[in-house]
């Protein structure tokens, strides 16, 4: 399987040309801007990272599925993202872990967490940040665009969290306890196929 700090080896003209093919000039431009940013943060401390990374895929534009792919469900690879420049919950949260993981942030410190949006009685995905094992997490999200601590996101009940390891069950904002999966998460598993095969 490709792990997701491999998403810095992709950036080639090779890519760059083909997204354009794909896409449009302006995509192309979006994937270099994403290339930068990775490039241009590496050095930088963890909630520095965390910060540029939030805060560069948090100028896509929010669209339902059913409206950028024509499915109801569909888990946009990070070129695919910025190649529509739209995309829902789960392609924000799914392009900040991969781009954070190619920064060398730790998977463990890293999952995506399944929630309820209390406010707008909905299921939303966001991006947990734990800095130590047992800390609160910090939620990078695309509805409130700033950084917070999960206590501070009571707009939020969690539901599920996982990543390239396996799935946990959400205990109050924490990490919960991890879930034996054996078939894996069909979803995730799609699109780690997707970025293996160069999407």
């Amino acid at each position: 399987m490709l792990y997701a700090d491999a998403v810095i080896d992709i950036f080639s003209p090779d890519l760059f040309n083909k997204v354009e093919k794909e896409y449009n000039q302006e995509a192309r431009e979006r994937v270099e801007q994403w290339q930068q940013l990775v490039l241009s943060v590496q050095a930088e401390k963890e909630e520095e990272k965390l910060a540029q990374v939030n805060r560069f895929f948090n100028r896509v534009r929010f669209v339902d599925d059913i409206r950028v792919w024509e499915q109801e469900d569909y888990w946009a690879t990070p070129i695919e993202f910025l190649g529509r420049n739209a995309g829902d919950c789960e392609d924000f949260a799914i392009a900040k872990y991969f781009t954070l993981r190619a920064l060398g942030i730790a998977p463990e410190k890293l999952r995506l967490m399944y929630v309820r949006a209390l406010k707008l009685k909905q299921s939303h995905m966001v991006l947990a940040y734990f800095k130590e094992p047992e800390s609160m997490p910090l939620i990078l999200d695309n509805i409130n665009k700033q950084i917070l601590p999960a206590n501070y996101r009571r707009d939020l009940q969690p539901i599920y969290s996982f990543n390239a390891d396996g799935l946990w069950a959400a205990k109050a904002q924490g990490r919960g306890r991890k879930i034996k999966n054996k078939g894996g998460h069909s979803a995730w598993e799609s699109l780690m196929n997707k970025i293996e095969h160069g999407h």
